[in-house]
């Protein structure tokens, strides 16, 4: 079968596909640890270089694919196109695993694959985290949100150390199915990997909780047909007005929950402010529709307002990351054939300039809560949660809809996210949704409470611990990148080192100057 091309382009497929179950829905978390194996081996057996390149390539399209697989109704075929061309990012991946694992491996050899191939993964994982790219959905690391050890190692280094380390430890054991010199290596691996996790879990500057903060979610829930938009605006402010008396210093409503520009509708500005004053608390709200921002640019933004129980307090953050193709087409002018495909955007959003941290009002009229707004899925990229850390955020709040993939993995996946960005940061963070998952977590990414799942419309009340300190992740930002970075070049300088002294040795040949390791004795003249 593997002689096969045909065939062997499907397992490579089905291959690149399995790690997709560790991810929510199914969350079979310790699945990450050994779902890369038969990919590692597939490769392994590859024969050529081309061969493993393209086994690198199909493995990373059906990665893309699996993890991203619920955007089918909005991308429709063009979805087969893109996982395509973003599986080509593992296609020089495929030849270094290649060259790390082919035949009689040695002990070395092990040890530097054990190294080398995560440091080529976490490249991939980078590359593709470019929003153009799609952004870091489905990063491999993200599949442990759940696991309190792998939470501290966020901690520590954020995802991107979490998939060094899971993929080390697939590649430790891929290698316990290749020569006894590497099982040996394998092992030794396996246990320096769990020792290292050990130590940044018990070791590692913790968040010292300082006092609580109430938070309210409010999720409307499913609203169709006519005059949605309105109906669920109505549908918000009932449950927003349910929640008088309960002591908050915050309501939160998801992204998109209010469709036009409070601005330019004093009388829904007025309506929102009046349950301010019912709940004893400002009402953090999401507007999409079309508006003129601070530089005078007019189009349509999403954005973060506060309204308190005088209205509209100025503060406000326009989205800044936009969904490819769900927000704006890029290179439309090439691309905008897609809108004909499905649920495309057929008009680009703008998109905001800076990131904002917002005071809430304090008790003696100063400030108070900080709160640093995320829209959508700007809560996949840990450099922003970061920024809004680094800036005295006390509160990471992201505002989503997934309403488009309410019944696929889409809604689970993205409210594991915020358990990641919590640890990474030590800060806490809220995730509300218009429709579900909408949650909390605490600032070592522990759940807080019960989550709102796809089903429900209804609010929940949060008692979120805030914490003061501050992260090794937040100090050190993204050294494990950089540091992967450095192996692969000091890898390809060696490489490259050898393979001219080879082509060296060859011209020398037999009868030739002095090869590599001889030394000629010359007669001594005169």
């Amino acid at each position: 079968m593997l002689r096969s091309g045909r065939w062997r382009g499907c397992l490579a497929v089905l291959a690149g596909a399995l790690p997709a179950l560790a991810f929510p829905a199914p969350s079979l978390w310790w699945l990450a640890w050994i779902c890369l194996v038969p990919w590692l081996l597939l490769i392994r057996t590859a024969g050529t270089g081309r061969r493993a390149a393209l086994d690198g390539w199909l493995g990373g399209a059906g990665y893309m694919l699996a993890v991203h697989h619920w955007l089918m109704p909005s991308l429709h075929v063009f979805i087969l196109i893109l996982a395509a061309l973003l599986g080509l990012l593992w296609a020089p991946w495929g030849l270094l695993v290649f060259r790390m694992l082919r035949g009689p491996v040695s002990a070395g050899a092990a040890a530097a694959a054990v190294v080398v191939v995560p440091c080529g993964w976490l490249m991939i994982e980078l590359a593709r985290s470019w929003q153009a790219l799609g952004g870091p959905w489905g990063l491999l690391g993200a599949s442990q949100w759940q696991v309190a050890p792998a939470l501290r190692v966020a901690s520590v280094g954020g995802v991107w150390l979490v998939s060094l380390v899971v993929v080390a430890v697939n590649t430790a054991v891929a290698l316990l199915f290749v020569t006894a010199a590497a099982r040996t290596v394998a092992v030794v691996g396996i246990v320096v990997c769990g020792l290292a996790v050990g130590a940044m879990a018990r070791w590692a500057p913790q968040p010292e909780e300082s006092g609580v903060a109430r938070i309210a979610v409010v999720q409307p829930g499913v609203v169709t047909g006519v005059h949605g938009v309105e109906r669920r605006l109505a549908l918000s402010e009932r449950l927003t007005g349910s929640l008088a008396g309960r002591d908050l210093d915050l309501v939160v409503w998801g992204e998109s929950s209010v469709g036009v520009d409070l601005d330019r509708h004093p009388d829904i500005t007025a309506r929102i402010a009046t349950l301010s004053r019912r709940v004893g608390a400002d009402v953090l709200v999401n507007m999409d529709a079309r508006q003129t921002d601070r530089s005078g640019r007019t189009g349509i933004f999403k954005s973060a307002v506060l309204v308190g129980p005088d209205g509209l307090t100025g503060e406000r953050y326009d989205k800044m990351r936009l969904v490819p193709f769900g927000e704006y087409i890029p290179a439309r002018s090439v691309l905008g054939w897609v809108v004909s495909l499905g649920r495309a955007a057929g008009e680009d959003r703008l998109r905001g300039t800076r990131q904002v941290v917002m005071s809430l009002p304090g008790a003696d009229g100063g400030h108070g809560l900080r709160i640093g707004p995320l829209v959508c899925f700007e809560s996949a990229f840990p450099d922003m949660s970061r920024r809004l850390t680094r800036d005295g955020t006390q509160v990471l709040i992201a505002q989503s809809s997934t309403s488009t993939f309410q019944h696929s993995w889409a809604p689970e996946q993205h409210a594991s996210l915020g358990a990641l960005r919590a640890a990474e940061n030590g800060r806490p963070m809220v995730h509300a949704t218009l429709t579900g998952v909408s949650t909390a977590y605490g600032p070592r990414g522990e759940r807080v409470g019960a989550p709102l799942g796809t089903d429900t419309s209804g609010t929940a009340v949060y008692d979120v611990p805030l914490a003061t300190g501050t992260t090794l992740y937040v100090r050190l930002g993204d050294w494990p990148v950089q540091g992967a970075a450095a192996v692969l070049a000091l890898y390809c300088a060696l490489v490259g080192v050898r393979a001219f002294l080879r082509r060296n040795q060859g011209k020398a040949g037999p009868g030739g100057e002095a090869r590599l390791g001889e030394v000629r004795l010359q007669p001594p003249t005169g």
